[in-house]
């Protein structure tokens, strides 16, 4: 479910970059991208919980140390992008 999440995350980014290159209202993608990096982080710690509960420490071990890193990246990435956008948008 992260990994849906994510992506759509990344498609609102995108989205909102190339809006507001063309001078649209691109406000509501860089929301949908904010929140969908949010709702990406909760699910991924919600999957890790579950794997918690079960006790897959193996599952654990196998996911957590790149997809913590993946998260922290593409997390920066969509807030950055979304900064880019907004103060793009902001100084026309």
């Amino acid at each position: 479910m992260w990994a849906v999440l994510g992506i759509g995350a990344i498609v609102c980014a995108a989205l909102n970059i190339l809006w507001s290159i063309q001078k649209k209202d691109a406000r509501w993608f860089g929301l949908a991208s904010l929140s969908l990096t949010a709702l990406t982080c909760c699910a991924f710690y919600g999957d890790a919980a579950k794997r918690v509960i079960h006790e897959d420490w193996s599952g654990l071990m196998d996911i957590l140390p790149t997809t913590s890193t993946a998260l922290w990246i593409c997390t920066t990435a969509s807030i950055l992008i979304n900064f880019v956008a907004y103060f793009s948008a902001k100084h026309r």
